[in-house]
């Protein structure tokens, strides 16, 4: 017996344009969590997911920013609680001496607070730059960078001053503080004179 299965059109199924999207969420209690700005987005109502161009995103702590991210595109699925950016990640603190990170993919489960960053990951202030593959913001305020993991100091010309390379390293965003750990090789350092 040959079966066949007829072509089947979802005539419910609706991409909305938006020109200008500007939309801010709220948690069950009434706290913001976040906002996003988009020039060009969709929502896709079948899937239930906002497709978002060059976003612009707030994340909060109370009333006050506590991130900026920006990127070249990204997704918002399962009733606003997954997001998804891609293409020049940016996040950066909003005080006074920024603290940057960079990288090419960034998750948000918005209900367990961690942020994952993947692909050519880049934190970088006015005295470090710090590198790797994968990186996890927590909601403690501390970036783990996972292997391999490049550390430098700059000086007052820019240049690098001291590097570290390492397995692992964390960097706590309120104390401005860094850690190295490594569980199969040395951390290793090298001074520039």
């Amino acid at each position: 017996m040959i079966g066949c299965a007829p072509n089947v059109f979802d005539e419910n199924k609706v991409i909305q344009k938006v020109n200008s999207l500007d939309m801010t969420i709220f948690s069950k209690s009434g706290d913001k969590l976040y906002s996003i700005t988009s020039p060009n987005s969709s929502y896709d109502n079948s899937e239930l997911k906002f497709k978002l161009k060059k976003p612009y995103i707030n994340i909060f702590n109370g009333e006050e920013t506590k991130y900026i991210i920006s990127s070249e595109e990204s997704t918002l699925s399962d009733n606003n609680k997954l997001l998804k950016l891609k293409g020049n990640v940016k996040l950066k603190t909003p005080k006074k001496d920024e603290d940057i990170l960079y990288a090419d993919n960034f998750i948000w489960n918005i209900e367990k607070t961690n942020f994952l960053l993947e692909g050519n990951i880049k934190f970088e202030n006015q005295n470090i730059i710090l590198n790797s593959g994968k990186a996890i913001l927590g909601s403690d305020n501390i970036i783990e960078f996972f292997n391999p993991v490049k550390y430098i100091i700059k000086d007052e010309n820019n240049d690098n001053k001291y590097e570290i390379n390492s397995e692992n390293a964390y960097y706590n965003l309120d104390t401005e503080s860094v850690s190295f750990n490594a569980k199969d090789k040395r951390v290793k350092s090298i001074i520039y004179f």
